[in-house]
């Protein structure tokens, strides 16, 4: 073979290597590069063909650069857009705003019923503590929560096409002030059968946030606390029928709130701040066998599932949860093995902290189901 014809075959294979060496770095000084490149054009192509060759080579590096820019700010949405999905949490809905104002206009004229003292529970309510864990155990038994976290999760692969939670309210009529004072009226009520002002409208949030996520729910807004006597053999009746329905179902959440009363005029809103916005604090309650309470044989199952949620909780967001509450009761947790009572704040928390709260824990199961 004559030393041209090597050289024919050899300067193309050269050439493509350096045209694919500075691609493969990725950053290009299109004034520099493509003249570079424009040069091993030249040597591969004839005359003519060399100048739209080397066009189009310019016009595709310049499209690859805005190409990678465009999606590095595309990047940069996406991740500010998780960044806005976290922090549009803390917002008050149009419905509860009305409430909100139309509570404003009679406030001042109404007649005082006492003090609302604002309190955020921590270590000093909880009787034992790992880490950001606080719990009030008040069963007798011991708890090692460590231990406890490293056993087997209760909770079976959610599968996003199948009804996997239930939400409901045994005391549906449990109801919230509306503005954020220092005092309450004396006509203020702490119960109501209006779904926008009680406990489904709490439940509402979190199911919204479930939702969200992919995860199958079933929320129940029937009122069982109309006569208060008989309100969970009423609401258990109730869950049956929909594990009978929906057999997929795991996590059943019983949505209620707290009342805490230091005197007959004083009233504890248990309230911390979340991104900036004030938050009725939650605590959990999980029950176990002792005392009069039998037939629960599974409730260490329950207990597995409400320390994970709690430690979730308080990873993703500290002081929204008060110390769990593990006690010698059972209610209607002993249904399935990730069955919980929570309390959404007291009688004194306004409806938008704990609507709010709703959509934290909302958001924190729904990380922890996906």
């Amino acid at each position: 073979m004559k030393k041209d014809d090597i050289k024919k075959l050899v300067m193309p294979f050269v050439i493509c290597c350096v045209i694919a060496s500075l691609c493969c770095v990725g950053v290009f000084n299109l004034a520099g590069d493509v003249k570079i490149i424009s040069a091993c054009v030249s040597l591969l192509f004839p005359n003519h063909l060399s100048q739209v060759t080397t066009s189009d080579i310019g016009i595709s590096l310049k499209n690859a650069s805005f190409s990678e820019k465009n999606n590095a700010l595309q990047q940069d949405k996406n991740d500010n857009r998780q960044t806005v999905n976290i922090n549009s949490l803390a917002y008050t809905p149009d419905d509860i705003q009305q409430l909100i104002d139309s509570a404003k206009e009679s406030f001042d004229e109404e007649e005082k019923g006492g003090n609302v003292i604002s309190q955020t529970f921590g270590e000093s309510s909880a009787s034992q503590k790992e880490g950001n864990i606080l719990v009030k155990n008040t069963t007798g038994r011991s708890l090692d929560i460590s231990e406890t976290l490293k056993l087997d999760s209760p909770l079976k692969k959610i599968n996003k096409n199948e009804i996997s939670v239930l939400v409901f309210h045994t005391h549906t009529t449990e109801s919230y002030l509306m503005l954020d004072k220092t005092t309450y009226p004396k006509t203020a009520s702490v119960r109501s059968e209006d779904k926008n002002r009680n406990m489904v409208r709490v439940g509402k949030e979190i199911v919204a946030e479930l939702e969200k996520a992919g995860i199958g729910v079933i929320h129940d807004t029937n009122i069982y606390d109309r006569q208060y006597s008989g309100a969970y053999e009423r609401s258990g009746a109730a869950i049956d029928e929909y594990l009978k329905k929906y057999p997929t179902i795991q996590v059943v959440l019983d949505i209620h709130r707290d009342a805490i009363q230091t005197s007959e005029t004083s009233k504890i809103k248990p309230v911390t701040t979340i991104n900036g916005k004030k938050a009725a604090q939650i605590m959990i309650i999980t029950g176990c066998e002792g005392g009069d309470v039998t037939d629960f044989p599974e409730w260490e199952q329950n207990l597995r599932f409400a320390l994970r949620l709690q430690k979730t909780a308080e990873d993703m967001y500290p002081t929204l949860m008060r110390p769990l509450f593990f006690c010698n009761r059972k209610y209607n947790m002993y249904k399935t093995k990730c069955s919980l009572l929570l309390e959404m704040g007291s009688d004194v928390n306004t409806l938008d902290e704990a609507a709010y709260s709703g959509r934290l824990i909302g958001h924190t199961l729904a990380e922890m189901l996906i």
